[in-house]
Parts: C-alpha cells; sequence; structure tokens
C-alpha cells in the first residue's frame, strides 16, 4: 500500500517572513492568505519560529517589548520532513499541540507547510478508491486472496467486510491493515470462518479377558500390561481325571471300558 505523504499534501508555496517584520505586515498576511500562522525564515530560508494569531493577540494584550517577529514568535519550531507519512505528521502536531508544521528539506530549508487542513483531505478520499485499494493491495497482494474472497463495502469511509475465510486468524490482520489505508474512519468485522473439520473418535479397545474355568491353562501377560488368559482344550489326561474326580460330569469310556 502506498499511503500519502506530506509532499503529497502540504502547500508548496509557503508564506514567510523575516525575523524583523512587522506586527501589522504579519496580521495582514494572515488574514489575506487565510492562515493561522507563518513561519519565520532566516536568510538561508531556514525556519527559526512560527508566529500565529495567539502570539499576534499575546503581544497586542501586553503591549510591551518590540513587535517584530523575532520578538514574538514561538521557538524553536517543530517541522516535518515531505517524505514523511500523513500520520506520522499528525501525531507530530498532536504532540507539540501545533496546527501547522513548516516542511523542510534535506538541508533544512523551508519548502513548504503542513496544516490540519490539509491531513483532512486523506478523508475526502472516494469510497469507490478505499474499496480498490483495500481489495487489490490487501486482499490480493499482501494475503495473497481471491478477490472474491472478501466482501468489502465503504460507505463515508466506514468499511465494513464480512465473507466466509478458512482461517481464523486472518480476520484481525484484515482488519488492521484495513485501519492503515488513507480514508478510512473505521472498520466493521463481520467475517465468518469455516468450522474446522474434526475427526471421528475411535472407541477405546477393550480387552476381554476371559474367568478362569476348566480348560485355562494360566495367564499370561498382554501387551498393555493386564493379565490375559488362554483358553487350550482339555487333555485326555485331564479328562480323566475329572471324571475319576466326578463320575456324574464324565461320559467318556473308563479304563475298564465303557460304564454301565
Amino acid at each position: 500500500m502506498r499511503h500519502r505523504s506530506v509532499a503529497d499534501l502540504m502547500t508548496p508555496t509557503a508564506v514567510a517572513v523575516q525575523p524583523g517584520t512587522s506586527f501589522k505586515e504579519i496580521a495582514r498576511l494572515l488574514d489575506e492568505y487565510g492562515i493561522t500562522a507563518v513561519p519565520v525564515v532566516d536568510e538561508e530560508n531556514r525556519p527559526v519560529g512560527v508566529v500565529s494569531e495567539a502570539d499576534l493577540l499575546r503581544r497586542h494584550t501586553a503591549k510591551d517589548g518590540p513587535s517584530t517577529a523575532d520578538a514574538m514568535m514561538s521557538s524553536p519550531v517543530v517541522t516535518a520532513r515531505p517524505s514523511w507519512t500523513a500520520v506520522e505528521a499528525a501525531r507530530l502536531m498532536e504532540r507539540h499541540r501545533v496546527k501547522r508544521l513548516p516542511v523542510v528539506d534535506a538541508d533544512g530549508r523551508l519548502i513548504g507547510v503542513l496544516s490540519r487542513s490539509d491531513l483532512l483531505q486523506l478523508f475526502l478520499r472516494r469510497d469507490r478508491s478505499i474499496q480498490e485499494e483495500i481489495r487489490e493491495d490487501v486482499v490480493v497482494r499482501i494475503l495473497r486472496l481471491s478477490p472474491s474472497a472478501v466482501h468489502i463495502d465503504v460507505d463515508e469511509g466506514r468499511v465494513t467486510l464480512s465473507g466466509t475465510l478458512d482461517r481464523p486468524g486472518l480476520g484481525p490482520i484484515i482488519v488492521r491493515l484495513c485501519e492503515t489505508v488513507d480514508g478510512v474512519v473505521e472498520v466493521e468485522d463481520r467475517l465468518t470462518y469455516e468450522a474446522a473439520e474434526t475427526a471421528p473418535v475411535a472407541p477405546e479397545e477393550v480387552e476381554a479377558v476371559p474367568s478362569p474355568s476348566e480348560g485355562v491353562e494360566g495367564a499370561r501377560p498382554s501387551a498393555d500390561g493386564a493379565e490375559a488368559v488362554t483358553a487350550v482344550p482339555p487333555s485326555p489326561d485331564t479328562a480323566e481325571a475329572a471324571g475319576a474326580a466326578d463320575p456324574g460330569r464324565f461320559d467318556g469310556p473308563g479304563p475298564d471300558g465303557p460304564r454301565p
């Protein structure tokens, strides 16, 4: 994304005064050009201060001291660079509580002035331009999504995002990127996400352990540590012994032939 810079927004023809400019001349310039402050520059066109409407009113009320620019100006002067973004310039204005910033080149010479009204031009961007930038730069170029993956609606700088994404983590990223687009006032997130498919949970395998009975030879350890048993058919000797112990339970032939 390309953010509009100070050079894009500033007034390139800056009205400036010399340190010796008089009170009345400064007041006339402010009225003629419809501005609230004017930079004071030295012989090499480097800003050394700023005289504002407030400075003029303060001098008029006090009625003491010289009434030239160098005596009334606020100094040191806060300046901006043409390569700065509008956000950087706005933060500097807020930090120093000023309404205008002289813009200087690499040598510190005055090349323009940036005012609060210049910054407001950002919010006059057409909704269509904002929508196209979000789709082309945020959705396609940065996030590498299909242009139709996110529905973008822009109304008076207010952006509404809707659609269904396959990754929930993308939502906050898209919102943050949209908020940095020049001209965006606010962003509303109405995105939804595909439900993650979950694999069915297999029932826990349970190994059945038979209870001891006739024909059970003994227990052996299973793979998971539990004792398992192995059933074996009774041997002839075992069957004979069982029959001798309980004749009613065995109908097979005895040692002397069939039983009556």
